[in-house]
């Protein structure tokens, strides 16, 4: 057995892979670049590939499973950009990585706090040596309402981790569990919006959710409303979101994640001219934090990340169940 590793990072995740190669006694080769029609070729004779979020098409996946490869492994939760339609065509299995949720959690807090102490107007003005006061007054936690749209596995911890700051908290989700009820209020989402001080998402990526947050959806909420995204960019669109920020319908925003991330994020582009206007435009506004889809990134979940890619092809080679395999 053989897994093929695309978007390889030889700096953290490459001693991890190392080790759980000789655990498992599966095979292994890698590359820097992320899978494209240049490269397909390296996962010749891999029973599997694996890559984080990126570029692929049907057409990529016909090319690996000419080369006999029969299983799509993804170092995220998410795996909206795999096609699993054509996947499932083929016979290919499809195996996510649920790793430890506390730390994109934390994140998420740690982003309201930034946004509601105005930490990006200190931290630059700060340098300029600029210790004013005047226009940095922030806002607590504990008076606020925080809206979790979203309870799946993020979603609770988060819900859980909140009951220290002492926040009022109302959630939504399509099916309501019964963990979170002890500690919000489950809610529609029109109440949700007009509710929340506070709206932070945690959803999956996928039609239903596209552009969840748009120019209908925001004038629903709070003036002043905070907006927090450590799920997926496709959830904001992000035109509109720009638009509720110069007409401070949305007072502050916390973004891990942008839509048309994919060729940008986790590369180096210093001194480059980047195609994403809404990038530019985000990191302009003083009061909107946008960070490189960084919010998973803490040595446990890294570690997990690539042990749950050999389990899942250490099922496969034995005959057990996968337990993160989503596309049966």
């Amino acid at each position: 057995m053989k897994i093929a590793f695309y978007a390889l990072r030889d700096f953290d995740e490459l001693a991890f892979v190392q080790k759980f190669s000789q655990e498992y006694g599966i095979g292994y080769v890698w590359t820097a670049a992320y899978p494209d029609e240049s490269n397909l070729d390296l996962a010749a004779g891999c029973d599997a590939i694996s890559a984080t979020p990126c570029r692929m098409t049907d057409e990529m996946l016909e090319t690996w499973h000419g080369y006999g490869v029969r299983s799509i492994l993804t170092r995220s939760i998410g795996f909206d950009h795999v096609p699993l339609v054509k996947a499932r065509e083929l016979g290919m299995t499809v195996s996510n990585t649920p790793y430890p949720t506390d730390c994109v959690a934390d994140y998420a807090i740690m982003l309201m706090l930034m946004c509601l102490r105005q930490m990006k107007q200190i931290m630059v003005r700060a340098e300029a040596q600029d210790f004013t006061l005047k226009n940095k007054m922030g806002r607590n936690l504990e008076d606020c309402t925080v809206g979790v749209v979203g309870t799946g596995h993020i979603g609770q911890v988060l819900i859980r981790h909140l009951q220290g700051f002492g926040c009022r908290i109302v959630a939504y989700d399509q099916y309501e569990n019964e963990a979170v009820k002890p500690y919000a209020r489950y809610v529609d989402l029109d109440t949700l919006w007009k509710e929340a001080d506070i709206v932070s998402l945690h959803l999956p990526a996928n039609a239903a959710t596209h552009h969840l947050v748009n120019a209908a959806s925001l004038a629903k909420m709070k003036d002043g409303v905070i907006l927090i995204n450590t799920a997926r960019g496709s959830l904001i669109d992000s035109r509109a979101l720009i638009d509720a920020l110069k007409a401070r319908k949305v007072s502050a925003a916390g973004l891990d994640l942008l839509e048309n991330e994919y060729g940008l994020y986790y590369e180096f582009r210093a001194g480059e001219a980047l195609d994403n206007e809404e990038l530019y435009t985000l990191r302009s506004f003083p009061n909107v934090i946008v960070s490189p889809h960084m919010a998973f990134y803490v040595e446990r979940t890294v570690a997990s990340m690539i042990s749950d890619n050999f389990v899942s092809v250490h099922a496969k080679d034995t005959g057990t169940e996968d337990p993160y395999q989503i596309l049966k």
